[in-house]
């Protein structure tokens, strides 16, 4: 078991003997107040971008649903705003060498990591990746002038950029922990930081109600939370057309060559047993999705950008094998790269057919879209007309 695994687990289980690590929290707390200070009294550089940035991140280490967040919002911007919106992203897993560096539909996550080539290939978004967010923003600007706005994936604590908008993504499920820095805790900035930022609290989706109960839900909180949630979409076989065809509008289909001849098994049913497999920050909550959706799952947790191996994934025989579309990413290019070689005998074969996606869909309270607008025409970004609020 990895130091990574190790300590992951006893931020859930908050075990005792992470307060034995209180004062190198202490030192962290102290050089990460100094650093911003320092950019704040323009000790250190920062960087305006020519157009207005919007920030997406969180204060604690581990997923919170920020990647299905900046899908749902790159699109809701497209679709209905029209407004030209590019993405930048550190390119987490990939090859710094060859950064910085386009991101498109060819890309692969060994060069550019994995949330970029997902965050492409379901909204199409003109997005470049850089450890250092000032290239990626001069890169993508060269190539696509006419952008009316940056989304920044996960720049929170990059103060070396500028930004107009922040929003910061909580997890209700996993709260803070016991609310300590790390490596005592997860959070990787104090509660503080919340303030001044625009706080969007990811929960699991609420039971529907009748329309006189939700509104007299929002009479007694005036003050409501923004909020969002993670909507199941139909399982995908991992390597076939469908997977592709996802259904936002714009979204570009993934030009990957898949094999159309073989006879795909039927989906699996609720009821039935499933090996979960996860690479992502927080794993449980996608455990407890396939839960919730009838399934018996039967858990497999990776630490977060995890490099799986088809060797791996060969050992979960006895039943279908589902992954997030985060993992199919980097699931699919070992595919491609193993066909290409003509590297697929008969029990990889057998294994391409026990693969199974679970997209997810981030469904955001009205009230989300309307902050959206409003701190967009605060930044005079011209906001074509729609019919109506999603």
């Amino acid at each position: 078991m990895s130091i990574e695994t190790t300590v992951t687990r006893a931020w859930q289980r908050k075990a005792a003997w992470l307060w034995l690590l209180l004062p190198i929290s202490w030192l962290y707390g102290l050089i990460i107040t100094l650093r911003r200070q320092a950019y704040r009294w323009g000790v250190f550089a920062s960087y305006r971008a020519p157009i207005p940035v919007m920030v997406i991140g969180n204060i604690s280490v581990g997923g919170s649903g920020k990647t299905p967040l900046i899908i749902e919002l790159v699109s809701y911007l497209q679709a209905v705003h029209r407004i030209k919106v590019g993405v930048i992203s550190r390119g987490y897993g990939g090859d710094t060498s060859q950064m910085p560096a386009l991101v498109d539909a060819s890309s692969t996550p060994s060069v550019v990591g994995d949330e970029p080539c997902l965050i492409v290939n379901m909204t199409g978004a003109p997005m470049a990746v850089s450890p250092n967010r000032q290239q990626a923003i001069t890169t993508l600007l060269a190539a696509h002038p006419d952008l009316q706005l940056i989304i920044a994936d996960d720049g929170l604590q990059h103060y070396a950029l500028q930004r107009d908008i922040e929003w910061i993504v909580v997890d209700t499920a996993r709260g803070f922990g016991n609310k300590q820095l790390l490596p005592t805790g997860f959070l990787r900035e104090p509660l503080s930081r919340l303030k001044g930022a625009t706080v969007v609290y990811h929960s699991k989706q609420q039971k529907q109600t009748s329309p006189a109960a939700e509104h007299a839900s929002k009479q007694k909180q005036p003050n409501q939370r923004l909020l969002m949630y993670m909507q199941a979409d139909s399982m995908q076989p991992l390597w076939a057309p469908a997977l592709a065809n996802t259904q936002k509008p714009n979204a570009v289909k993934a030009d990957i060559q898949t094999s159309e001849q073989q006879d795909h098994p039927a989906a699996p049913k609720t009821g039935s047993q499933v090996h979960a497999v996860s690479g992502i920050g927080y794993p449980q909550r996608f455990f407890e999705t396939l839960t919730d959706l009838g399934f018996e799952v039967i858990a497999h947790p990776y630490p977060d950008h995890y490099d799986f191996t088809l060797a791996e994934l060969l050992q979960y025989r006895q039943h279908p094998i589902v992954v997030t579309t985060k993992d199919a990413v980097k699931i699919k290019a070992l595919l491609s790269k193993a066909m290409a070689d003509n590297t697929l005998d008969d029990d990889y074969q057998a294994l391409v057919s026990r693969l199974w996606v679970l997209p997810v869909t981030a469904v955001l309270s009205d009230d989300c879209y309307r902050l959206l607008t409003e701190q967009l025409q605060r930044l005079d970004i011209d906001i074509k007309p729609h019919q109506a609020l999603k």
